[in-house]
């Protein structure tokens, strides 16, 4: 399989209707992919057979910078079984850019600030974004450290649009569930509209596979709101250069964490509520 090691299918029972909720297409048909093989839909599709899951969230690829066309490309070809999640300034973000988004299937933007060296948006850019947005009734989704998290926490307090944070809210490991930032996005799952994708895995560790301290903030993020917890592989694992997870882990992993009921509910009941699929 491109960019994800092993091949054997994952022990979990996939229910049907299961959703990938958190993955990256890079295409070298669109601006900006560069030399990038082995990352289109086409060698996603082998992976998803793989895992048994039929539903595919894809989030806008920072090789593509701003431009939505390879994230359009891609949804024409998913049809109903894919949702987006678009990357835009204020300046793109125009009404006519943004129907023709949400018609195509995008649901979201996201406001990846976690290293500043490489940002598209900024933190300054996410109240008008979400302005914006709120209407159509997305939602941003948020990749930021815990650190991050804790100065931003009265921006994120008082937006007026539900939220997505990213991998597991990139609390520091070694502190995990103790740290600040966790509590404040428990604080804000008690909203009721704020979700966490436990994703990421080989992102929140020291240990490495089978991630038992990334296994304590996920256990930790379920105890809070299960019915709000998300699964995405977050395939191509472009910051894994050197050695790519196994993606039928990763997925067992959620199985481990939550249980087959639970897990069964996260792949398949939470993103069809907040991605709107049928």
């Amino acid at each position: 399989m491109p960019h994800s090691a092993g091949s054997a299918a994952p022990r979990l029972a996939v229910p049907p209707g299961a959703c990938d909720a958190h993955l990256h297409i890079i295409d070298d048909r669109f601006p900006g992919a560069g030399p990038s093989p082995g990352m289109t839909l086409a060698d996603y599709r082998r992976l998803q057979r793989r895992l048994g899951v039929t539903r595919a969230v894809l989030v806008q690829a920072k090789h593509h910078g701003t431009d939505p066309s390879c994230l359009l490309d891609a949804l024409a070809q998913l049809g109903e079984e894919g949702r987006g999640i678009a990357v835009l300034t204020p300046e793109q973000a125009t009404p006519a850019l943004l129907r023709t988004l949400h018609d195509a299937g995008v649901r979201g933007l996201r406001f990846s600030l976690w290293n500043p060296a490489d940002q598209l948006v900024t933190l300054a850019m996410l109240r008008p974004l979400v302005a914006r947005i709120a209407p159509l009734g997305w939602h941003a989704q948020i990749h930021m450290t815990g650190a991050q998290i804790v100065e931003a926490e009265a921006i994120l307090s008082n937006l007026p649009c539900p939220l997505v944070f990213d991998h597991m809210a990139r609390l520091p490991v070694a502190e995990g569930p103790d740290h600040a930032g966790f509590a404040v996005v428990a604080r804000l799952l008690a909203r009721g509209d704020v979700w966490v994708k436990l994703s990421g895995a080989y992102l929140n560790t020291r240990s490495g596979p089978p991630y038992a301290d990334a296994g304590r903030i996920a256990r930790a993020f379920l105890a809070e709101a299960p019915d709000r917890m998300l699964w995405g592989s977050d395939w191509p694992h472009v910051t894994e250069r050197t050695h790519k997870p196994d993606d039928a882990q990763l997925l067992d992993l959620l199985g481990d964490w939550a249980g087959q009921a639970s897990a069964a509910r996260i792949l398949r009941d939470n993103p069809a509520q907040l991605y709107g699929f049928a």
